[in-house]
């Protein structure tokens, strides 16, 4: 019998509307995914089993200055359980409930229904995944940050299993904690486009949600600006939000250093690398652009400096592009140097040696570039989704830990 899961994000689509579609079209369970009533409304086209919950109350609401993260938890938190509660009520128990610790928090799950929760954390807080000392939290964002931290504790401790990106991410958390977390990214089905071969000039990209410091734009834009300095007739591109939320405090600095809400990250490195100002920047995409696009760009850089994981990259490895990437964090999980991209460490030098070397050498960037294929290959939903059911099946199998299992 196949089993009943329960997947919940107030964000869709989200980690886990792909799997959770999958998982219904491949017949491998009964699932359902729990999302904020307009997520539901703007997504019921494209998903199947999709199920709406509400927050108690306004998410948004300021409140305590130092609690406000952890009472928009509790705020979703007690929303999801009112909505379980009323699936359990009119469906049956579910086996399982997969929650994401930020959207849908699991704490007022436990020893309220008996069913084994699976909570998916990307990291534990702002401090674990990286505070840039180029541009720091306040105090106040530091000691509100421990708040977010105890959450994320709670839920390993109570949760049947969690689930991380990255080995890197699983990494972040006190090794007291770690043998309760599993490792598994997530799965992607993305169409690859073959390459788009040009007359114009080598290009190089950049590609990220958000133009943020923890994504590397200060290293591509000083990259860049040294390029153009040194005469390199190359066509650079920077494809991102310049204005999306990010995981760190470089915005806060911004728009103190010009007293003017509406500069960017990408504004200030553009005034401190003025050379820099031939990169193009298109913006956020929609999707079959960003992809044409992708499909147009000879050489990625990825030149990370905080983050657990990223789909973007694996976006950009599967449609066959090589990849320069830095050496750190959760690269080196999915880049093998010399292999399916190239791995360096913080050495302008040798990044703008190789950036060359690879522009004079169209037969290695297409090796490179047909490896990072196939280990996006391996990374397509139809093979990730068992991984998925086999971690399922084990947290449905230790029962709740919350009730004595």
């Amino acid at each position: 019998m196949k089993p009943v899961i329960l997947f919940a994000s107030a964000v869709c689509p989200g980690q886990f509307s792909l799997l959770c579609q999958h998982l219904n079209d491949a017949g491998l369970a009964d699932a359902f995914y729990l999302t904020m009533p307009g997520n539901k409304a703007r997504n019921d086209a494209r998903y199947t089993n999709l199920l709406a919950f509400d927050p108690d109350g306004d998410i948004n609401k300021p409140g305590y200055y130092y609690a406000a993260r952890t009472e928009r938890s509790a705020r979703l938190s007690r929303g999801l359980l009112k909505a379980v509660q009323q699936f359990i009520a009119d469906r049956g128990r579910p086996d399982l409930i997969v929650c994401h610790s930020n959207w849908a928090p699991p704490q007022f799950l436990f020893d309220e229904v008996d069913v084994p929760v699976v909570s998916y954390i990307e990291f534990p807080s702002y401090h674990a995944h990286g505070w840039d000392p180029a541009y720091p939290p306040d105090p106040g964002q530091r000691l509100t940050d421990r708040n977010a931290e105890m959450v994320a504790f709670h839920q390993v401790l109570r949760s049947a299993l969690t689930i991380v990106p990255s080995a890197y991410a699983r990494s972040l958390f006190p090794p007291e904690l770690q043998p309760r977390i599993a490792v598994q990214f997530e799965g992607f089905d993305v169409r690859p486009e073959p390459a788009v071969a040009s007359d114009g000039p080598f290009t190089v990209g950049f590609a990220a949600r958000d133009l943020s410091s923890a994504k590397g734009l200060e290293v591509f834009v000083r990259l860049v600006d040294q390029l153009v300095q040194d005469g390199e007739e190359m066509r650079f591109v920077a494809i991102g939000d310049p204005a999306a939320p990010t995981y760190g405090y470089e915005q806060q600095f911004v728009h103190r250093h010009y007293d003017d809400s509406t500069k960017t990250f990408r504004d200030y490195l553009l005034d401190r690398y003025p050379a820099a100002r031939a990169i193009e920047f298109p913006g956020k995409l929609p999707y079959d652009q960003y992809a044409a696009l992708v499909s147009r760009i000879d050489l990625f850089l990825y030149p990370l400096r905080h983050g657990v994981a990223n789909w973007g990259l694996m976006e950009i490895m599967a449609r066959g592009r090589p990849v320069i990437a830095s050496a750190r964090n959760f690269i080196p999980e999915l880049v093998r140097h010399g292999d399916n991209g190239l791995l360096l460490p913080d050495d302008d030098g040798l990044w703008l040696r190789e950036i060359r070397r690879l522009r004079d050498d169209p037969a290695e960037r297409a090796r490179l570039g047909a490896a990072a294929a196939l280990t996006g290959a391996d990374y397509h939903i139809g093979k990730i989704a068992p991984k998925f059911m086999a971690l399922f099946q084990r947290a449905i199998a230790a029962g709740n830990p919350a009730r004595g299992g």
